[in-house]
């Protein structure tokens, strides 16, 4: 397990840091439709790079709105498509096409948590109505199933059959979690799921089905007859004001810290073997980051570590920001839920410090993590959840 360490000079560190990797490209998301395999990489060390802070916070009026961060979208470029599978290609030649693929190599009976998607396309059917389409897959993008509906029939009922389709047409199980990541699918997407006992999962930790939006947006939907350029998303992502945060959340002490890219997998890797946490599949985002980079984080103390591990790896945590100008971090977990985490005294010496943590985590196409350990001394951490800033797909 990789330990963490306070190191003198934090603030000099970060700062170093985020003028180095702003020399550099920005690191930019890919896409990879295949099947993703994680290579084992050597631990190293995580160098703390700020002033321990204090976590109890105050509730401030809140009227900003976060930095999107605009990922460079990718279409299937020609050695690609030598890996892809069949049934990707022929949907990549006729944009009309729905999609039916389940990796060969993928046992069926471990696809038991899908990521789904039920909502309006910026298309148009022959009645001039905006197509509806059924998008699902796992994290891994083993599991791929696309599905057109006029917006007519648009219930929990036709959703509930739909996801019985995918089962049936592909062969596998229904899944013991869908997540999703659109508020105003809650109740709809909440009663089909709950009609075939399967636990829906609110969650902007769909990763994998906002990226394959993004590339459908460009390779699929741009090249329908139908499409309507300019047309807005139907039901937009909310980004509604902190609230407090709750008591079972409370920390003693934060403090911004980093890790090379390369000890992130390595952390990953453990807290996916039973540990408290949460992941990314890091190959399949394709992030052009070297092993090398440090990627900024944070940590926090807790007397009751272990718990506040356990807490945090249940609430879907999505994202940490550092709202600089109210000198407070905001903690998104869930669908629309974001907490104040915690405020701290703003001076010239912590404004840049969190700005340079926020440009950080921009340069590495906004990767970031949450550790949890029982003090900031501690060689050992309990918790850990890779996050990652995700802009709302063009749909």
């Amino acid at each position: 397990m990789v330990g963490l360490r306070k190191t003198c000079g934090r603030i000099t560190t970060l700062t170093t840091t985020h003028k180095a990797l702003s020399e550099t490209a920005m690191a930019t998301l890919s896409f990879n439709p295949t099947r993703i395999r994680t290579p084992t990489f050597k631990l190293s060390k995580l160098t703390s790079a700020s002033k321990p802070i204090t976590i109890p916070c105050t509730t401030l009026p809140f009227h900003s709105h976060p930095k999107v961060i605009n990922f460079r979208t990718h279409s299937v470029s020609e050695s690609t498509q030598k890996e892809a599978p069949q049934a990707l290609l022929q949907e990549e030649d006729d944009p009309t096409a729905e999609l039916r693929y389940l990796d060969p190599e993928t046992d069926p009976a471990t696809i038991t948590d899908w990521e789904l998607d039920f909502c309006s396309r910026p298309i148009l059917d022959a009645r001039g109505k905006k197509i509806w389409e059924l998008v699902v897959c796992d994290k891994t993008l083993s599991l791929q199933y696309t599905k057109y509906f006029p917006n007519n029939v648009i219930n929990s009922v036709t959703l509930k059959d739909g996801i019985v389709a995918v089962s049936d047409e592909l062969g596998v199980p229904l899944p013991r979690n869908i997540r999703f990541f659109r508020s105003q699918m809650q109740t709809i997407i909440t009663n089909a799921c709950n009609e075939l006992r399967i636990r829906p999962v609110p969650s902007k930790r769909c990763v994998s089905i906002i990226l394959w939006l993004e590339e459908r947006y460009e390779t699929i939907y741009k090249r329908h007859p139908g499409f309507q350029e300019g047309s807005k998303p139907l039901l937009a992502l909310d980004n509604p004001f902190p609230t407090e945060l709750p008591d079972i959340l409370y920390g003693q002490r934060w403090t911004f810290v980093q890790l090379p890219y390369s000890a992130v997998r390595d952390e990953v890797l453990t807290f996916e073997r039973g540990f408290c946490g949460s992941g990314l599949d890091l190959d399949l985002l394709g992030l052009e980051i070297d092993d090398k980079t440090l990627i900024p984080g944070l940590a926090v103390a807790s007397s009751s570590a272990t718990a506040l591990a356990a807490v945090l790896s249940g609430l879907e945590v999505c994202s940490i920001e550092a709202d600089v100008a109210r000198a407070r971090l905001i903690l998104s977990v869930g669908i629309s839920t974001r907490y104040i985490f915690s405020t701290y005294k703003k001076t010239p010496q912590t404004s840049s410090e969190a700005e340079a943590w926020e440009a950080a985590k921009k340069a590495c196409g906004g990767l970031h993590f949450l550790a949890v350990q029982p003090n900031l001394d501690s060689e050992d951490c309990v918790g850990f959840n890779l996050l990652l800033d995700l802009p709302f797909p063009p749909v």
